[in-house]
């Protein structure tokens, strides 16, 4: 049999005349003040608290009218916070009062102690409290976890129910600055709506969906927004103008440098195939070679598998299956069929479908297709000095590829090497071309971030194609008016680049022509959505810890209350 220790606490009055014996209790326990503390008994379950209200009476839960007179007794059991790590129970002696109200429905009343209880709870309010943060941080299982490593036994399903049990708070109008931006409750599927404070930073709303309607009914039942920090999402743009009409719609920053860097990378991939030829793109000869081999190289570049057609002068697959899709995908839209539709009967991916529904001229894809950076580029030179050196079995060099971390099949370096036999000698070895979206990012970044090597091969991208020349110094040009919050000069960029020869910077011009007021203004205030892009990964850390099998309602408790 375990052992038990009683201890007699005597109650406060007599306390304070036994020369404040045990004074501290209250400040120890302040949530028990109410309470005559009885023996306590320390068990191998747990501690033990015998007590009663302090109280003569109690007043009525229905009418209020307090009354003295007892009509029975019973004794509850609450469990509270643990002390020391050992769980807690209170055994409460509870009194059941008359109420001395004749018009009062209620005959008789069960007491309650004030902080302490409530009908029907078997734990104490500040243990329900404690609960329901720990629900807030953790959801159901990790918290229950953490509960019972802190000594309190607790079902997941309980503290779910005490977070969504959690008043939220009341929203009459908006903030001055509000954040908006989407998070996906179902990625590709179901998307939802989370409101920003962009002063605090903190997560004010959340809504269902992303709809127009939606935004704008939120907007209008809540006025107050003077500026309204969005993406370049059209939703939120017209749901701002109906909802908030007199709000300055801010288009964020960092989603403008998003979609410039997009359609660079575009301009890189139509315009990457300026940079091949004997001189490396740092503007420095390509090597030794025999004589009259660099005059060579312009003839052997159309039969190399790089372009749109193979080493025997037949169109590429890859070609000729880009055109038929090409033209099925259009002639089935011609013939009013959905996205859909389309995407079942040729057995493609949707995605795939609207890509090619995008691009009228199929020329654009095949760009793109075609100057795919290929596993063989990097060993190219090596396999040039090779050749140089009289090695011309494919076997061999095939093997010492392998060697040298080449994985691919011999059928590759056999193609490669074909219009060397067929001419009897190879171009001297050059350097291999940068990747696109290692030029890409050469582009978009601060000259002082690149290397002397970087900054001297951007330079000899820059002198062997115009069409990046003039992609950098646009770039360089949004850069310094971004950084430096000059939006007044935007009509004037935007009219540069209409006037170049960029076709995929036209399609970026005219969307911020869309979307002029917005961007203007993004690029004049100093307001963005940072706030909101670090409330959305919040988000996907909340959703994560649920594993994706609460709803809505838990996860914009948990967003909107968790500290």
């Amino acid at each position: 049999m375990p052992t038990q220790s009683a201890i007699r606490v005597m109650p406060p009055a007599s306390v304070r005349a036994a020369a404040g014996r045990d004074a501290g209790l209250d400040d120890l326990l302040p949530h028990l003040r109410g309470l005559l503390i009885g023996p306590v008994r320390c068990t191998a379950a747990g501690v033990v608290l015998e007590a009663r209200s302090r109280l003569a009476g109690a007043a009525c839960r229905a009418c209020g009218t307090w009354s003295s007179r007892v009509h029975s007794g019973y004794v509850r059991g609450v469990q509270d916070g643990p002390l020391g790590g050992r769980p807690v129970l209170i055994r409460l002696g509870v009194r059941r009062f008359f109420c001395g109200n004749p018009a009062c429905p209620m005959t008789t009343f069960a007491e309650q102690v004030d902080g302490l209880t409530a009908r029907y709870r078997r734990r104490t309010l500040p243990l329900l409290a404690l609960l329901a943060q720990v629900g807030l941080a953790l959801a159901g299982r990790a918290g229950a976890r953490l509960a019972a490593a802190l000594g309190i036994g607790v079902h997941r399903s309980t503290l779910l129910a005490l977070v969504a049990a959690l008043p939220e708070p009341e929203m009459a109008a908006a903030p001055q600055i509000l954040g908006v931006d989407d998070f996906a409750l179902r990625r590709g599927r179901v998307y939802g709506t989370v409101l920003i404070d962009i002063t605090t930073g903190k997560a004010i709303d959340m809504l269902p969906d992303r709809e127009t309607a939606t935004f704008a009914a939120w907007l209008a039942a809540r006025p107050g927004a003077q500026v309204i920090c969005r993406d370049r999402a059209g939703g939120y743009a017209e749901g701002a103008r109906a909802g908030a009409p007199d709000a300055i719609q801010v288009a964020d920053r960092w989603h403008l440098w998003h979609n410039l860097a997009g359609y660079a990378e575009k301009t890189v991939v139509a315009h990457r195939g300026c940079l091949t030829g004997p001189e490396a793109p740092g503007g420095r000869a390509a090597g030794p070679g025999p004589a009259g081999a660099q005059a060579a190289v312009p003839e052997l570049t159309p039969a190399e598998p790089d372009g749109l057609r193979d080493v025997c002068g037949r169109e590429r697959r890859l070609v000729t299956r880009t055109r038929e899709r090409h033209a099925a995908i259009h002639e089935l839209l011609a013939a009013g069929h959905s996205l859909g539709v389309i995407s079942r009967t040729l057995g493609l991916d949707r995605n795939t479908v609207l890509r090619f529904a995008r691009q009228p001229d199929v020329g654009a894809l095949l760009v793109k297709a075609t100057s795919r950076d290929s596993k063989l580029d990097p060993f190219k030179p090596w396999i040039n000095q090779r050749w140089h050196e009289g090695v011309t079995d494919v076997s061999v060099l095939h093997t010492e590829l392998q060697a040298r971390g080449w994985h691919g099949s011999v059928q590759a370096v056999r193609r490669y090497v074909r219009p060397f036999r067929a001419r009897g000698t190879a171009p001297p070895p050059a350097p291999a071309v940068p990747k696109t979206r290692q030029i890409t990012r050469w582009l978009l970044s601060r000259p002082a971030s690149l290397s002397a090597d970087e900054q001297a091969q951007l330079a000899g991208i820059r002198a062997r194609c115009p069409h990046l020349n003039t992609l950098a110094r646009h770039v360089t040009s949004f850069a310094e008016m971004m950084t430096g919050l000059h939006g007044h000069h935007l009509e004037q960029w935007l009219a540069d680049v209409e006037a170049d020869d960029q076709p995929q910077l036209h399609s970026f011009a005219a969307g911020i022509r869309r979307d002029l007021h917005a961007v203007t203004a993004g690029l004049t205030l100093p307001y963005s959505s940072g706030a909101a892009e670090g409330n959305v990964n919040r988000i996907k850390m909340i959703k994560r810890q649920m594993y994706g099998r609460a709803g809505f309602r838990l996860l914009r408790k948990r967003v909107l209350l968790a500290a």
